[in-house]
């Protein structure tokens, strides 16, 4: 039997759906499967395994002794609505108004599902940059919107300028960029994210970012582009808690955005999860409110893992990629005789006790063959795991 509707539209635009209408596992599911069965080190999924600051999990555990622990108000609580306007005025100079322009969500990926959900129509385009998020092909094609895409080339993962001007059109309705990026660390710089801008306002798009990474850059600013001039009004911020604080699985987002667009997410979020996290709300709010010191810190540590996972691909022979930002590091498995990256990553637990992904599962499929021998792993772990990987992945390029 084969699916329909509405799920199998999202299945085709998360590459979860091929042109038979059978519907196949996530690669994410198919590594993390094999790292449990070989007994091997899992990098293929972007989550720490280390717990955030004690500030932010004791403020979680007091909430739950205080007894919150019912529905929290429909647009979050007002502590976390305001540590969130805070949050945009302290980092970046960006007034927002927490009772109207402020929204917490499931985590990011509630925010642009919804965004998405209420912001375009039938017939809509929504461009983003290739290699993208699961998410973003899917829900655009819930929304029957067509996705278009501008690639991110290796090894800078940048975006051609004037492929970015063509991709933009009359019909497009949102602009979704990701930086710092997922998957491949690059953090736009301001030259593109002033074409952006540009491009919006002369097609009359929207612009919806994906900032979950924010926080966790090496030597580069992450600029906003709401801050930029033209932009605010406009623009859909989207981050959230997990990354910055190491709780993934507590799935605290938000979204900034003027009042009336905030408004038509609203009545699109209700009826998704309506409220989540009533106890994690404040938690995230004292997290959002920690000493800059803290932010600096987690950055800090965060490229020491980079350095330290890059330094062993390296040595086995892997071409890498130096991320600007987030969680994970981009390797051609082409100089050690490896052309197809998902050949290898299933070969992978056996070859050298590690598991990554491989870049074309973030691609489409006629694009596939561009990243072909990049894989994905994840840095975002225990500082001994990455060293016992990067001992294993030599061993791989020894043979």
């Amino acid at each position: 039997m084969t699916v329909s509707g509405a799920w199998q539209r999202a299945a085709r635009g998360a590459m979860l759906l091929g042109d038979d209408g059978v519907s196949r596992p996530t690669i994410f599911a198919e590594m993390s499967a094999l790292a449990t069965s070989r007994g091997a080190i899992n990098l293929g999924q972007g989550f720490p395994d280390e717990d955030g600051p004690a500030e932010v999990l004791d403020a979680a555990r007091r909430a739950i002794s205080d007894g919150l622990n019912q529905y929290p108000p429909g647009r979050g609580m007002p502590v976390l609505r305001d540590a969130i306007a805070e949050h945009q005025a302290r980092f970046y100079g960006l007034a927002y108004d927490p009772d109207t322009e402020v929204l917490v969500t499931a985590g990011a990926t509630e925010a642009i599902a919804a965004s998405i959900l209420a912001l375009t129509e039938a017939g809509d385009e929504v461009v983003t940059f290739e290699p993208f998020y699961d998410e973003y092909g899917a829900i655009a094609a819930l929304a029957g919107a067509t996705h278009v895409t501008v690639p991110l080339r290796a090894p800078a993962f940048q975006p051609d300028l004037d492929e970015l001007r063509a991709a933009v059109s009359d019909r497009t309705r949102i602009i979704l960029i990701n930086s710092p990026h997922n998957p491949t660390g690059t953090v736009l710089g301001r030259e593109a994210l002033e074409l952006i801008v540009e491009l919006a306002h002369a097609h009359d798009a929207l612009i919806v970012t994906d900032e979950v990474y924010e926080h966790l850059t090496f030597g580069v600013p992450h600029i906003p582009i709401a801050s930029l001039p033209g932009a605010r009004e406009r623009t859909v911020s989207i981050s959230s808690g997990g990354k910055t604080f190491n709780t993934t699985g507590w799935k605290i987002g938000w979204l900034t955005a003027p009042a009336e667009i905030v408004d038509a997410i609203v009545a699109v979020k209700q009826f998704l999860t309506y409220v989540n996290g009533a106890p994690f709300q404040p938690a995230i709010a004292a997290g959002l409110r920690l000493p800059d010191a803290y932010f600096r810190q987690i950055a800090g540590v965060l490229q020491g893992k980079r350095d330290l996972l890059a330094a062993g691909l390296t040595r086995a022979g892997f071409r890498v990629s130096s991320p600007q930002g987030g969680y994970f590091v981009i390797a051609d498995a082409a100089p050690l005789g490896y052309p197809d990256a998902a050949e290898l990553c299933r070969r992978l637990p056996d070859l050298a006790g590690v598991v990554g992904v491989p870049v074309s599962a973030f691609v489409r499929t006629e694009r596939a063959r561009e990243y072909a021998s990049l894989i994905r792993f994840a840095y975002c772990k225990k500082l001994e795991l990455l060293e016992g990987a990067s001992a294993g992945l030599v061993r791989l390029g020894a043979r």
